[in-house]
Parts: C-alpha cells; sequence; structure tokens
C-alpha cells in the first residue's frame, strides 16, 4: 500500500504512528460516507467534530491552541490520506490553510480565540479571495472594508468559497484602500453567526468535488470589529497572501499524489480481475507499459514532493518551488486519471466506479490556487533574474 513517505528525511516515529491513524480513521468514518455527501453535497458537522477528537486536524498547530505541537508534515500526512482514500469532499485543506494564516499572522488574542474551535472541528474555516471578476489577478479585487469608528463595514462579493455554506470563520481579502493597488488589501477575519449583512448564495454545482461545499458570499454593510484585522497594519493582506500561498500550492500537489495512488491501486485491482479476449487485461502489453509509465510519474512526484515538506518544515519553501508542485502535481494527476479511466473501458465511465469520479475531482486542481499558467509564470521569473 502506497505512503506519502516510506522513507523520508523528514519522517519519524511519530509520522509513522500518526499516519497509522489517520488511516483507520478515515477507514471507519471518511469512506463509508463519501458517497452519501456527495448525494447531499456537503460534509457533515459531526465528521468535522470526530476528525478533531481524533487529533486529526491539529498535529501541526502548537499545544498551546489544541494542537500536537508538531510539524507540516502532520498536515501533509491528513492531506495525502485524504487524497489516497479518494476523498475530495472534506474541506480539511482550507481548515489547514486558514489555521496556518492565524498562527503566522493573528495576534495572541486571536489565536487563542479561532484557533482551538478550529483544530476540534467546532468551527469550519474559509478563505475568500476570488471574486466574479476577479480569479488569480488578487490585486484587483474589488470588496471593500471601510472604516466606521471601532468597526469596518464591507461591501462586495466572493465566488467559488470554499467550505462557503458550513464557514464559522472567513478569512476575506479586502480593500482597506481603494486608492493603493496591492498595498490596498488587508484581511479581515468575519465571524458568521449573527452577522448582519452577510449572506451565502447557492451551494454551486460542480464538475467534480460534488461533496464539498462551494459557494458565493456576499457582503452587505456587513461590521467587523476592526480588531479582526489580521495583523498589526493595514495594507498587509498582498504580503501575508504571498507568504502563504506556498503551502496552499504544496496542499494541492499533496492531494494530487494521494489520488494518483487511489487511482493506480484502483486500477491495477481492476485489471487483474477483467479478462479481454481470454486474458487479464493486465497481460496486455499496452495496458503494463501504461501502468509502468504512471507509477513512475507518481514516484517522481512523490520525490518532489517529499522535498517540498522537508522545505515547509524548515520554513524555505519558495514560491517557485511551490509552484513546480502545484503545477506538475494536477498535470501528472489529470494524465494519470485520463490514462486509468481508459484502461477501465466503458466501465470507467460509470459513476459507480471510483475512477469516474477521481477524473472529475481531478480537472479543477489545474485551476484553482493560481492557475497553471500563473504557476508557469512565476517559474519563469525565477529563472530571468
Amino acid at each position: 500500500m502506497e505512503m506519502l513517505t516510506p522513507t523520508s528525511a523528514w519522517a519519524a516515529d511519530e509520522h509513522r504512528m500518526f499516519t497509522d491513524a489517520v488511516r483507520r480513521f478515515f477507514a471507519d468514518e471518511l469512506v463509508p460516507n463519501m458517497e452519501r455527501w456527495t448525494e447531499q453535497g456537503v460534509v457533515e458537522r459531526d465528521f468535522w467534530q470526530k476528525s478533531g477528537a481524533h487529533g486529526i486536524m491539529g498535529g501541526a498547530v502548537p499545544e498551546a491552541y489544541g494542537g500536537a505541537g508538531g510539524g507540516m508534515a502532520f498536515d501533509a500526512i491528513t492531506l495525502y490520506e485524504q487524497g489516497r482514500v479518494g476523498d475530495a469532499g472534506w474541506g480539511f485543506g482550507i481548515q489547514s490553510i486558514v489555521i496556518h494564516y492565524l498562527l503566522a499572522y493573528g495576534s495572541e488574542e486571536q489565536k487563542q480565540r479561532w484557533v482551538p474551535g478550529l483544530v476540534s472541528g467546532e468551527k469550519v474555516a474559509a478563505l475568500a479571495m476570488t471574486e466574479p471578476g476577479t480569479g488569480s489577478d488578487l490585486q484587483a479585487i474589488r470588496t471593500f472594508a471601510e472604516k466606521d469608528g471601532n468597526q469596518y463595514r464591507l461591501n462586495g462579493s466572493k465566488i467559488f468559497i470554499t467550505n462557503g455554506q458550513t464557514a464559522d470563520l472567513i478569512i476575506v481579502a479586502a480593500k482597506t484602500d481603494k486608492a493603493e493597488g496591492a498595498k490596498g488589501m488587508s484581511l479581515i477575519v468575519l465571524e458568521t453567526e449573527g452577522a448582519d449583512g452577510f449572506r451565502r448564495g447557492k451551494n454551486l454545482k460542480k464538475l467534480g468535488m460534488k461533496a464539498n461545499d462551494t459557494s458565493e458570499l456576499f457582503f452587505e454593510d456587513v461590521k467587523i470589529p476592526r480588531t479582526n484585522l489580521l495583523g498589526a497594519d493595514e495594507g498587509q493582506g498582498f504580503y501575508q497572501l504571498m507568504k502563504q500561498l506556498p503551502w496552499e500550492r504544496l496542499v494541492i500537489a499533496l492531494t494530487a499524489l494521494g489520488y494518483i495512488d487511489c487511482a493506480l491501486a484502483e486500477t491495477i485491482r481492476y485489471t487483474q480481475e477483467r479478462k479481454a479476449f481470454g486474458q487479464r487485461v493486465m497481460d496486455f502489453q499496452n495496458t503494463r507499459f501504461k501502468l509502468a509509465e504512471m507509477k513512475t510519474k507518481a514516484d517522481v512526484l512523490r520525490a518532489f514532493v517529499n522535498d517540498c515538506i522537508v522545505k515547509a518544515e524548515s520554513g524555505t519553501l519558495d514560491p517557485a518551488a511551490a509552484s513546480m508542485a502545484k503545477y506538475w502535481g494536477s498535470e501528472v494527476q489529470n494524465e494519470v486519471m485520463h490514462e486509468c479511466l481508459q484502461l477501465f473501458g466503458g466501465y470507467g465511465y460509470m459513476m459507480e466506479y471510483p475512477i469516474a469520479r477521481l477524473y472529475a475531482d481531478a480537472r479543477v486542481q489545474m485551476i484553482y490556487g493560481g492557475s497553471n499558467e500563473i504557476m508557469k509564470e512565476l517559474i519563469a521569473r525565477s529563472i530571468d533574474v
């Protein structure tokens, strides 16, 4: 059975024990519910709370805020293992990203107030950057937070927000100075309970990732305490985003590797059992060569992802390396899903087979977190210096 890292510079006994615990939990609590959550379009709150009770979301969080006090590798394990069982519904990736924003930029009061609830699963988080007319061009956002005494009045809208239907805590990227470009952006934390003027749009219908609630969000004179500003000063939002985006992009690469391993395991099993023209599909040279190619690409990606985890652990994961991981991981993921589905033949097109869901879930990985075209531009900038 595949692992994120059979042997690695970052893997220790506690990581292997954590891997075993996550696998058992997902086998008992995640896998049996995946189909139901896909049908209802949202993962139930009870699962978030069970995840918290089992320590699944707190491995990389200091003990002072309810976590286990480990490094980023613990979150990497959870994300990979979620992909390895073929789930794209549970929004832990965004939960992890928001937690690390709060740990990096929150005041002590903010961290004590918000992080424990996210670790325990009592609260669900979202990160609201994308707007209807603004995707990867974050400097062009129009959502505006105007100072009004000791509060902000927030106006605008966001779209394609993961965990949008269920989020209790949303980090909103907003302009606090319309006259400035990147320097006019700030990150402000919205607590959704009782927030007048805050409205969620309908749960968006997507090509894949159907169990993950994804929404448009609307803000109409939403009052937020100015103490909910993330960071000591306004105008730091773009810098904060740029510093945290490498982890977000590694998250996508980690899940890509998990999905690849899941697809390969399903396809190997199917081709060993399925017969055509009097022999196993696995016995055809084309099948064996295709699987050999995909296995090679998976293990090459695994090596690079593990190197990125080492850098993330030491705080040296740079934007170019993270962009490479996101770009390459999502491209390989989509290539593998295409080839695996082909080996299933007509059955691969049926949603009762996991490969069909994995195929549909894969496509957005090349779009969100910064499109792969943007990733190539960022990589090119690191070359042209």
